[in-house]
C-alpha cells in the first residue's frame, strides 16, 4: 500500500486509485489464503478474484481500450449504414450525411457498458458453463457484441437526427439515457450464445454418459 503511495505520487487520481485498490485486493487474497490455507482458497478462487474488477483500469490502458472499441464501432457504424442503404461519405471517424456530419467520438466507444457486459459474461459463464474454453469464448464475444451495439445505437440517432429531428442527436433523451436499452440488446445478443454453448456441454455430457 504505503509503496503504490509513492509510487503514485506522481499519478492522476485514477492511476494512484489503481494502485491502492491492487494492494487491496492482493491483502484481501493473502489475508485468505493465512487465515483459511490453500484449499479453501482455491474452493473460493473465483469470488476472490471476481474482486480484481473493484480496480480503476490505468489510463494509459483505458485510453487504448477506449481507442480500441471506436474504431470497431465505427467499422460497425460503416456496415450498417451500407446495409441500410444511407448515402454517406467516411473521412476517418466522421461520417457526412445528408444535410449534417457525426464523428464516431471518444464518448461512443460504450466502455462502461462493455465493462458490465464483460463482468455479466464471466459472472454468466461461471454459473452456466463448465468448460474453461467456453467461458473464454462467451467472454471474449462481448468485443464484437459492444461494437455491434454501438453501430446500432449511432445508426439509430443518426438516421433519427438526419431524417427526423437534428435534436435526436444532441439533446434527445435516447441519445442522453438510451444506454441501458443498448445494454439489454446486447445481453439479449448474447443469450442465445450463452444457451447454444451450454447446450452444447449438455449434448456431450449425454454422450459421455451414454458410451
Amino acid at each position: 500500500y504505503f509503496v503504490g503511495r509513492g509510487v503514485g505520487a506522481g499519478s492522476n487520481q485514477n492511476d494512484l486509485t489503481a494502485i491502492v485498490a491492487l494492494a487491496v485486493v492482493v491483502f484481501i487474497n493473502g489475508g485468505f489464503i493465512v487465515a483459511y490455507g490453500s484449499p479453501a482458497f482455491k474452493a473460493a478462487l473465483f469470488p476472490l478474484l471476481f474482486l480484481t474488477f473493484m480496480i480503476p483500469i490505468p489510463s494509459a490502458l483505458m485510453d487504448g481500450i477506449v481507442y480500441f472499441l471506436q474504431v470497431g464501432s465505427t467499422e460497425f457504424t460503416h456496415m450498417l449504414f451500407l446495409a441500410t442503404g444511407v448515402p454517406f461519405l467516411r473521412e476517418g471517424f466522421v461520417f457526412h450525411l445528408p444535410g449534417m456530419s457525426i464523428e464516431v467520438a471518444k464518448e461512443c466507444s460504450g466502455i462502461r457498458s462493455s465493462l458490465a457486459l464483460l463482468i455479466t459474461a464471466i459472472l454468466a459463464g461461471h454459473l452456466f458453463l463448465e468448460t474453461g474454453w467456453k467461458k473464454v469464448i462467451l467472454a471474449v464475444l462481448i468485443i464484437p457484441v459492444t461494437m455491434f451495439k454501438n453501430g446500432i445505437r449511432i445508426l439509430i440517432l443518426t438516421l433519427m437526427g438526419t431524417y427526423w429531428d437534428p435534436r435526436w442527436l444532441t439533446s434527445s433523451s435516447l441519445h442522453r439515457d438510451g444506454g441501458i436499452l443498448f445494454f439489454i440488446l446486447a445481453l439479449t445478443l448474447m443469450a442465445p450464445i450463452l444457451y447454444f454453448l451450454r447446450k452444447s456441454e449438455e449434448r456431450r455430457g449425454e454422450k459421455v454418459t451414454g458410451e
